[in-house]
């Protein structure tokens, strides 16, 4: 049972076995030199201190090797992406052959939709959450109008209940029952940016492939965060970026799980590129396309090694750390942070994310009922690095690789301060 002090805060850090993770980040400072509470690693994840070696290593080989380091550096350029394959297969619950890094997030979406949105005459409806992120919404009603289609006959949208913020599995459920033999893509969004909620992947993915629809997965909220077990979970597609809670550097790249039953699949349309072609042949300029099986076929061009060099350096920390070890601190953290919030008994204060520890990530929103972003202005003042979404939440994210319980404490400290 938890208890409301900091005495107990630190009582759980020392006896936390991922607590010295956190020496490893960088964390902001206020004017005066004081370490800020950084609570906001759904937006950009902090940076950690060996970034600058691992990109100053791909500087170093650049400079004194030139063209040559594709091959000769120390980490040669030409399969630079392969390093980062296991850990990052590891971190989703996938085979190595079903992931690839590459692009941005949006890019690699757009990408998936070419081979896994094909339209028909009756069969032409995607299903996305109705506050899903809006660059997924823009993305999708791109797609559908790049097919001829309307997206006000071809979109639907899973919307919670009046007077909800959550989204119930059994209105999606009835969806498919009204509209299944329309439907050719479920996209959700796993962990959704505004609640917290995250979405059950395994019966989702079941769900739309009863009715025949193709399934993915935006993980952007995810990757790094749940567990999402994506081989297992058996959804077509899935895409990410890398700097949220996976800490690569703002605009990073993303990351793309194509399921192995599809490794080989001729029929799925794609847009290709030469990172696509066979390797062998890769720089042979004269022979036709000859698609690479499994994730990497889905690649376009050559990736940025600087950009990658920063995802290495990430994922050799959570190498060590275990998305396992991570998951059970997070559930840890965001029990916590609930308690002490309904410690305050303030009825102005209220978690709309799932309160089943189970049905979110790191991330708690907390709505403070007839507040304005006043509020966020005040918190940040006081030293908490948070998020305020429209009209009325604060996004806080405590994240287990570098966020301790005592930072947890402090935050509801500085809070009850603030809405006094």
């Amino acid at each position: 049972m938890h208890q409301n002090s900091l005495e107990y805060a630190q009582q759980c850090d020392a006896q936390d076995p991922l607590k010295n993770f956190r020496e490893q980040f960088y964390f902001p400072k206020d004017e005066k030199g004081h370490q800020q509470i950084y609570l906001c690693g759904n937006s950009l994840g902090l940076q950690p201190k060996k970034t600058s070696e691992y990109i100053q290593e791909e500087l170093n080989d650049w400079a004194n090797l030139g063209v040559e380091g594709h091959t000769e550096a120390k980490h040669p350029w030409l399969p630079y992406h392969e390093f980062l394959t296991q850990s990052m297969a590891t971190i989703v619950g996938a085979k190595p052959g079903e992931v690839v890094i590459m692009n941005g997030l949006t890019a690699n979406l757009h990408l998936m939709m070419v081979s896994f949105y094909q339209p028909a005459t009756k069969r032409h409806k995607i299903i996305i959450e109705s506050d899903a992120f809006p660059s997924d919404k823009y993305a999708v009603e791109s797609q559908i109008r790049f097919h001829g289609f309307n997206p006000k006959d071809s979109l639907l949208l899973w919307k919670p209940r009046k007077g909800e913020e959550l989204c119930r599995f059994e209105d999606l459920e009835t969806m498919m029952n009204n509209f299944g033999d329309e439907v050719a893509l479920i996209m959700i969004g796993t962990t959704n940016y505004y609640t917290g909620q995250a979405f059950p992947i395994q019966k989702i993915t079941q769900l739309g492939h009863q009715y025949g629809a193709m399934v993915g997965f935006d993980l952007a909220h995810g990757a790094g965060n749940i567990l999402p077990n994506l081989h297992e979970n058996g959804p077509d597609f899935a895409v990410w970026c890398s700097y949220k809670y996976l800490n690569s550097g703002p605009g990073s790249l993303g990351g793309v799980f194509v399921h192995e039953r599809h490794a080989n699949n001729p029929n799925l349309n794609r847009f290709a590129g030469w990172w696509g072609h066979n390797k062998q042949t890769r720089f042979n300029m004269r022979h036709e396309f000859e698609v690479l099986s499994g994730a990497e076929g889905w690649q376009l061009s050559n990736p940025p090694i600087l950009s990658m060099a920063a995802i290495r350096a990430s994922l050799s920390i959570f190498e060590k750390a275990g998305m396992e070890n991570l998951r059970k601190k997070s559930l840890q953290l965001t029990g916590f942070l609930e308690f002490l919030l309904d410690e305050m008994k303030d009825e102005r204060i209220q978690v709309i994310t799932p309160r089943n520890p189970e049905e979110r990530g790191c991330q708690l929103s907390i709505q403070v009922k007839n507040a304005d972003k006043q509020l966020h202005t005040k918190l940040t003042a006081a030293g908490v690095i948070s998020d305020w979404r429209e009209p009325d939440v604060i996004r806080v994210a405590p994240a287990p690789l570098y966020n301790s319980f005592e930072d947890v404490f402090e935050f509801v400290n500085r809070l009850k301060k603030i809405v006094i």
